[in-house]
């Protein structure tokens, strides 16, 4: 079932995604050699609890912590751990959920630890230009197709690829809410966008092949050739001014 949203509810959304947002940018300074996984899982979570929010990623389906931090070839849904130290040169994907009176943000990031190699670089690069890509597709009227085509078209441009089995999704009321928003797809397919839809684009995009696996926590999304992967995200409004990102400082 698709909720289309008020006004007043989308600045209820826009004020979760206000608080993941600051998050994002709070935790960039902790991405360093040597720092734990779950030592920034806790900083995050910190965060969000000072801003009178909650973590909504904690408990959600059962998972175990407040954020989920996936690093190189972990594509989402990486449980932090003790036992992770982050390392010179890695890529660190960090996915983050808010619930404020009600109402839900999502937004993720990938960060690189010290400096990464030309193609990692290059991956971080177009992946976060799918991202924007897809949103500028965002239109009413549109259909999910055109932004999942943007997206694969842009990603297989540069000789990456696009994950299959994870998708987009609406927000809102729930963290998770319809359409889907696959990043692969044919233009002018599926649902037709409308105003006062809110929808999370989200692209994952590999370095090798777009094959993944469940890790044995059954959690952790991972590239079955073992590559690194990037992951972008942004909730965005459907209006009738066009795409408006929701989960963006000012």
């Amino acid at each position: 079932m698709i909720y289309i949203k008020t006004r007043d509810e989308i600045e209820k959304i826009r004020e979760s995604n206000h608080i993941v947002m600051e998050a994002l940018h709070f935790i960039k300074d902790f991405i360093k050699v040597g720092i734990t996984t779950a030592e920034i899982n806790s900083e995050i979570e910190n965060f969000i609890l000072q801003k009178k929010a909650r973590p909504s990623f904690k408990g959600l389906y059962g998972f175990p912590a407040s954020s989920c931090i996936s690093v190189q070839d972990e594509v989402v849904h990486g449980i932090p751990s003790s036992q992770r130290i982050l390392k010179e040169g890695e890529i660190v994907g960090i996915d983050i959920g808010v619930e404020k009176d009600g109402y839900y943000g999502d937004a993720a990031y990938t960060f690189v630890v010290g400096s990464v190699d030309d193609r990692t670089a290059k991956l971080l690069k177009v992946t976060e230009e799918c991202l924007y890509l897809g949103i500028a597709q965002s239109l009413m009227n549109n259909k999910v197709g055109d932004i999942s085509n943007a997206i694969q078209t842009h990603a297989e441009r540069n000789n990456f690829s696009v994950v299959r089995d994870l998708v987009g999704h609406g927000v809102g009321k729930k963290p998770h809410e319809d359409p889907q928003i696959p990043n692969f797809g044919s233009p002018n397919r599926g649902m037709q966008l409308k105003k006062g839809m809110v929808i999370a684009i989200e692209p994952m995009i590999n370095m090798g092949g777009h094959e993944v696996y469940f890790a044995d926590d059954e959690w952790t999304v991972k590239t079955a050739d073992g590559l690194p992967s990037a992951h972008f995200e942004h909730s965005v409004a459907i209006t009738e001014n066009g795409p408006d990102i929701l989960s963006k400082l000012d």
